[in-house]
């Protein structure tokens, strides 16, 4: 198995920097992002002082921020000289003359033990304040991630939301012609950095998906007797088929704790939702209708699941009870739903629309109220979450192979994700620790 062993981080975050003014007030500046047409934050973000490092940590931080569309990094080529401290106050005037409504200064400095440290402050330019100092620290290899944390942090301080920044992409890699398809699992950062293949391609992957702590990913295996269900750790490499099912056995994902996962297994005829309990290896059988019952997924608290079934003629979405109870269908919008998925927060489940021959990625309350399609294309299928559920990774076929997209749930911001080749199937991790 070729693998990239992922580093331990130790990041520590400190509010303790000397403060230049008094204790500031509430942010004056506000990025909504529940706003359908909200014009890009403008933020200056200069090249951070110390060594080599500084830049390229200044240059993923102004990314992640853009990526998102809800900031606008200004062009470096018209700032004002630089400061080389980050504790001394910044000339507020200079950067008005820029229309900069917020500041990011900061500096990296080497530790005598080898650590990197990124001291950092936040500025509202207009109100002449700091809204957030932070520092963190931790080994260079790790420089990426910590640009990660302050673009996360930054995010975080100015929209009110977690950010979603320093976390990783699980996907299906393909390659190949149609009729000789190589499917290996391949995992990334979300900006498309430090990819690496966690199989090697003699057997086909689907549908991988993370545990709630993104240490362990489980997916499903085809082989030539059958499928089977397989857990791989991220963090030492080691993987092991799960539950022993006669016949096919797919669409597996981890409860909320990690400790069941919840699966759809063909048998007698009948495709039905069952839980293999990890620790013990019971299994527990959830649906008995003759209809095909799949795609099951959590609640994030763990009481209920959705899942979508043709019981009633063609894919619904519905939803039940953990122990399988209480089934309840919530899609009425016409067309098939497929591939629901729960949203970090609750509030929301995305999934696969088909109407006449165009799919579509849509979201909806747990209840079916307030659906709303989000895209349109030939072929776009199996939504995944942003841990701050804002937005949606999801795999988009335009007539020559599948590749990743991403689309906010307001549907105004769609474009590409950051991984030019083949690819399906994505599932996003939660925040790294």
């Amino acid at each position: 198995m070729n693998r990239t062993a992922l580093l331990p981080l130790l990041l520590a975050a400190a509010c303790g920097l000397a403060q230049l003014a008094a204790a500031p007030a509430r942010a004056e500046i506000v990025v909504n992002v529940d706003q359908g047409a909200t014009q890009p934050l403008p933020i200056a973000i200069p090249v951070f002082s110390g060594p080599a490092l500084a830049t390229q940590i200044q240059q993923v931080i102004s990314s992640d921020l853009a990526s998102s569309a809800l900031f606008r990094p200004l062009d470096p080529a018209s700032f004002p000289k630089a400061v080389p401290n980050v504790n001394v106050q910044p000339d507020f005037d200079a950067w008005k003359a820029l229309s900069a409504q917020g500041l990011l200064d900061g500096q990296v400095t080497e530790d005598a033990d080898g650590h990197l440290r990124v001291d950092f402050r936040l500025w509202d330019v207009y109100a002449g304040q700091q809204l957030l100092g932070l520092q963190f620290t931790s080994t260079p290899e790790n420089w990426r991630r910590m640009a990660h944390k302050v673009a996360d942090a930054v995010y975080e301080k100015l929209t009110g939301q977690s950010g979603y920044f320093d976390t990783r992409v699980v996907f299906v890699a393909e390659s190949g012609s149609k009729l000789n398809r190589s499917r290996r699992l391949e995992i990334m950062d979300q900006d498309g950095a430090n990819p690496s293949f966690l199989t090697n391609g003699n057997l086909e992957v689907y549908t991988p998906r993370f545990s709630a702590n993104s240490q362990e990913i489980t997916y499903m295996v085809l082989r030539p007797s059958g499928s089977a269900i397989y857990v791989l750790n991220t963090e030492t490499g080691r993987y092991e088929a799960v539950g022993h099912f006669p016949g096919m056995v797919f669409a597996p994902r981890f409860s909320p704790d990690g400790g069941k996962i919840v699966l759809s297994v063909v048998r007698d005829g009948n495709t039905d939702i069952y839980t293999l309990t990890l620790a013990s290896g019971a299994i527990r059988r959830l649906t008995t209708d003759p209809a095909i019952n799949t795609s099951p997924c959590y609640s994030p608290d763990g009481s209920q699941i959705v899942f979508n079934s043709n019981r009633d003629g063609s894919p619904e979405l519905y939803v039940m009870n953990a122990d399988g109870s209480n089934v309840r269908r919530i899609s009425f919008g016409g067309g098939r739903y497929t591939t629901p998925v729960w949203s970090p927060d609750g509030k929301l489940i995305a999934f696969t629309k088909q109407t006449g021959n165009v799919f579509h990625i849509g979201v909806m309350a747990p209840d079916g109220s307030g659906e709303k399609l989000l895209t349109s294309a030939y072929m776009d299928e199996g939504p995944t979450w942003a841990p701050n559920s804002r937005l949606i990774m999801f795999a988009r076929d335009e007539g020559a192979g599948e590749h990743l997209w991403m689309v906010d749930v307001s549907g105004r911001i769609l474009r590409p994700a950051p991984y030019v080749l083949g690819a399906s199937d994505p599932a996003w991790s939660a925040l790294l620790p």
